[in-house]
């Protein structure tokens, strides 16, 4: 308990029978349930975090390897079934990739009324101990969540996060992202709907852990996912009682940027600058739409 909010702890799971009661035996004392959904795993995971020694509640659910996405959601349904009461549901991977003294900066902002939904950064610690791939591809999806998002996002991919009860009760779980790409899925909805987004800094903590993404794939997907998003976000912010005027400029500049690299093979350079500043434009609305909405991310020190 904190704040007045119980504090649950969601923890994805698959062949992480090496790092699971220790992610387990870490969490403070202040947790009142850690939910760990094994998904698929052949080691022994769930049967390992079942042995943890702590004084948290700790309810083991089993899936049958349907992504990363579907186990944090699956853990975000369990708390709401426990709980009647106000709390926060935190997501912490069970790779041991989080550190746990994080965790109470993390949900703060959540506890004290200040953000429906808040996201660990690691760029605010420097990124320390992440490998140069990994801070490159960070970069590269900053930008796109960015703009997908219309508000900054520095760290798309760090799935650190804490979300009050409201947002997980209205959230639609039938059109839930379920694999990775899971946290620009939440941010571009979250965004949609208004919702207040906190950043605060976290650490980074790397080891022999091995990720299960495959790069190319992942890009095709996430990429492909986020631009469709993007679009159904402007068009849905048409609708009158949700419209502003900002959004109707930022969704006609982004049509004309279409029909503008349409024309660039006929057209060539004249084209191809009308269409970047036809989406500057209509990034720059989108995102003064988002601030109007209430959308608009507040970084650190919150």
């Amino acid at each position: 308990m904190h704040g007045g909010h119980r504090v649950g702890v969601v923890i994805p799971a698959r062949n992480e029978r090496r790092f699971i009661r220790g992610v387990i035996e870490g969490l403070p004392a202040f947790v009142d349930l850690a939910v760990v959904v094994d998904d698929g795993s052949d080691d022994g995971t769930a049967e390992r975090a079942r042995t943890a020694s702590t004084s948290v509640e700790v309810e083991v659910v089993r899936l049958t390897g349907e992504g990363v996405g579907a186990a944090i959601d699956a853990g975000h349904r369990c708390l709401l079934e426990r709980w009647d009461e106000p709390f926060v549901s935190a997501v912490m991977a069970g790779d041991g990739q989080m550190d746990p003294q994080d965790l109470l900066a993390v949900i703060e902002p959540v506890t004290a009324g200040k953000a429906d939904h808040v996201k660990g950064d690691r760029r605010l610690d420097g990124y320390k101990g992440m490998p140069a791939s990994r801070r490159w591809a960070t970069a590269l999806l900053s930008f796109f969540t960015t703009l997908a998002c219309g508000q900054r996002v520095h760290d798309p991919q760090c799935g650190y996060t804490a979300t009050h009860r409201r947002v997980l009760e209205a959230w639609d779980w039938k059109r839930a992202w379920r694999g990775y790409g899971y946290p620009n899925h939440w941010l571009i909805h979250l965004t949609g709907m208004g919702y207040r987004i906190a950043h605060v800094p976290v650490k980074s903590v790397y080891g022999d852990e091995v990720s299960g993404i495959i790069k190319r794939r992942f890009f095709i997907r996430v990429g492909w996912m986020m631009a469709v998003e993007h679009h159904r976000r402007n068009l849905r912010w048409l609708i009158p009682h949700r419209a502003c005027w900002p959004s109707y400029v930022a969704l006609a500049a982004y049509t004309a940027g279409w029909f503008a690299w349409a024309a660039v093979l006929t057209e060539g350079w004249t084209a191809s600058f009308v269409a970047i500043v036809s989406w500057t434009t209509a990034h720059l609305f989108d995102r003064w739409a988002v601030v109007l909405r209430k959308g608009g991310a507040m970084h650190a020190a919150v």
